[in-house]
C-alpha cells in the first residue's frame, strides 16, 4: 500500500507501507513504513487502537489515531512520535478497514487469550530455553 507523511509545510509525500498482524502477538498489529524496502520503520501497537481510530480521535504517547481528518476525507491519520520528532502518516480508511476486517477475521476481539502461548512467553521474558 502507499502512505502519504505529511511535512509542517503542508505538504505531503507518498510512502510504501505495509500493516502486518501476527495471530502469536494477537493484541498488536506493525505498521511498517519504507516497506518492502530493506530496511523499513516499524511501528507496533495495539490492534484496538487502530480499530478504535476508525470512529474517534484515540491513543496517548507515542500512537494516536484520528479518523476522518479534515484534508484527507477518506483517510486515517496515524501521528508517531518519538524523541526525534513526529510523523503524520495518512492511510486510505479502506485499506484499514479491510486490513482489520480481515485480523478480526482470525481472532475475533476478546478471544486474544487464547492465541497466547503463556509458555513460550515466559520463557522469551525470562531469556530461558528449556
Amino acid at each position: 500500500m502507499t502512505v502519504h507523511i505529511s511535512f509542517p509545510d503542508g505538504l505531503s509525500a507518498p510512502l510504501p507501507a505495509e500493516l502486518h498482524y501476527d495471530t502469536t502477538d494477537p493484541y498488536a498489529v506493525r505498521l511498517s513504513l519504507g516497506a518492502p524496502l530493506d530496511r523499513p520503520v516499524d511501528w507496533v501497537f495495539a490492534r484496538s487502537l487502530l480499530s478504535e481510530g476508525l470512529r474517534r480521535p484515540t491513543g496517548s504517547g507515542d500512537v494516536l489515531v484520528i479518523p476522518r481528518h479534515r484534508r484527507h476525507r477518506y483517510s486515517v491519520r496515524i501521528v508517531l512520535r518519538s524523541p526525534a520528532g513526529a510523523a503524520l502518516i495518512d492511510i486510505a480508511e479502506s485499506e484499514v478497514a479491510s486490513f482489520l476486517w480481515r485480523t478480526v477475521s482470525l481472532v475475533p476481539p476478546g478471544t486474544e487469550n487464547l492465541h497466547i502461548d503463556i509458555d513460550r512467553a515466559l520463557a522469551e521474558f525470562t531469556g530461558r530455553r528449556d
